[in-house]
Parts: structure tokens; sequence; C-alpha cells
């Protein structure tokens, strides 16, 4: 198995459970400002340091319905004539607190948890191996990946705040990986959701893995490992 294939569930794990530990003060937040959860919760990341083009939105989006009615309804979001999509000061608002909660939430979320054991990476050493991947990623990423890194990072971004952001930006490099090996099969979004496991779906993982992979590449072997294990060990 490929490292890329290895480390990915490792990934979401840690950045999912961090996100849905802060769904409620999210949700509170946004009540408060009579708002609804939206694109900039979850990409953040990327939107805080740049207007996300169109296309790049489009893949983000591209197992959902891709409805932003409600962003723009809300005043989250406008669009400009080049289809580009830009944070207003209320959506600026929104996903800062977004980044925030996140960061709050998995701090509290690895602090209540077991020490790290004796010779596993720290949060600041993993947010910085990973920032080194996603460096390297910009070169081999899609659409939704250039869009989402360099991530934003505040000045004063705490390790935890740090490693999120990093980790949600990092996502993205995959899900284009993913994307762009079954477009390159000829298959339609509907048709690699209902696409049964076997030869066929089997290859599309290869292929997923293939592109996803030098991204890692800017790791030596031991620092691969180094980044498998201190995340695997991370509480979510």
């Amino acid at each position: 198995m490929s490292y890329a294939r290895l480390i990915r569930p490792v990934i979401d794990r840690v950045y999912v459970g961090a996100r849905w530990a802060a769904r409620p003060r999210m949700e509170a937040f946004y009540a408060e400002r009579g708002a609804s959860l939206g694109f900039e919760n979850s990409l953040f990341s990327g939107v805080l340091a740049r207007p996300m083009p169109a296309e790049a939105l489009a893949d983000a989006l591209v197992y959902t319905d891709g409805d932003m009615t409600a962003e723009l309804a809300q005043g989250v979001t406008v669009v400009d004539a080049d289809g580009t999509w830009h944070l207003t000061e209320l959506g600026r608002e929104l996903a800062l607190f977004a980044q925030r909660a996140t960061a709050e939430a998995a701090a509290e979320l690895w602090s209540a948890g077991p020490s790290l054991l004796p010779g596993l990476a720290s949060a600041p050493r993993l947010a910085d191996l990973v920032g080194r991947v996603l460096a390297a990623g910009l070169a081999t990423g899609g659409p939704a990946f250039r869009a989402m890194a360099p991530a934003y990072e505040p000045d004063d971004a705490s390790p935890a705040m740090l490693l999120t952001t990093r980790l949600g930006a990092l996502r993205h490099h995959r899900a284009d990986a993913h994307r762009a090996a079954w477009r390159a099969a000829g298959l339609t979004v509907e048709e690699i959701r209902a696409l049964p496991g076997g030869p066929e779906r089997q290859a599309i993982e290869a292929e997923t893995d293939r592109r996803d992979e030098p991204a890692y590449a800017a790791l030596s072997a031991d620092e691969r490992w180094e980044l498998l294990a201190g995340l695997g060990a991370l509480p979510s």
C-alpha cells in the first residue's frame, strides 16, 4: 500500500474529529449572526488567504449539490464577473471564527487524551512536517488544492491552529488527485459514487495514489513514519 493511501484516513480522523468537536460552538456563533454553516466554515484554510476561483470551488463542492444560494443570501460571500468567490466582512469574521474554534477544539481533544508516547512528534513538529508536504504539493495539486495552499495562518497561530489548518488544506491534494483519476477514466461524479469495489475501482484508487504520493517526497522515509505515528497518536 502506498504511503499516501496509508496516511489519508489518519489525516481525516484527526481533522474531522477536531471539526466535529468544534461544531457546537460554531453553530452558536453563526446563529448569533443570523448565518448558517457554509463553504467558509469548511474551506477556511484557503478562502481566508485568497478569493476562490470558480473552477476550484466547483471541484471542492463536486460531491454536493454545489448550491451557494445561502451564502449569497446571508451576505457571507460575493461572486465577481469572472466567477471568483470573495468573502465579505461577515464571511471573513465567520471563517476566522471557524479556524479558531477548530484549533481550540483540537487542543482540548489532544490535551484530554493520553500524552504522546516517548519519541512521537509534538504538535509543532507535526505542523512543520505537514507544512513541508503542503509546499511540495503546490507542484502537483489540482485547482482546489491550489486555492487552499498556502494556507492562511495568522501571526499568533497556535501549534494546534497550524496543524489543523494545514491538515485541512492537505486533504484537498488527495481530493484533487481522486477527481483527476476518475475523470481520466471517463466517469461522472454520479458514476464514481455508485462504482462498486472491483478492478475498475482499484485502478482509480491506484491512480489516485500515484497522483497524491509525490507531495510526501518532501519528507525522508523516517519523517514520513514520524508523521504517521504522531498523527495516529492524537486523540479524536
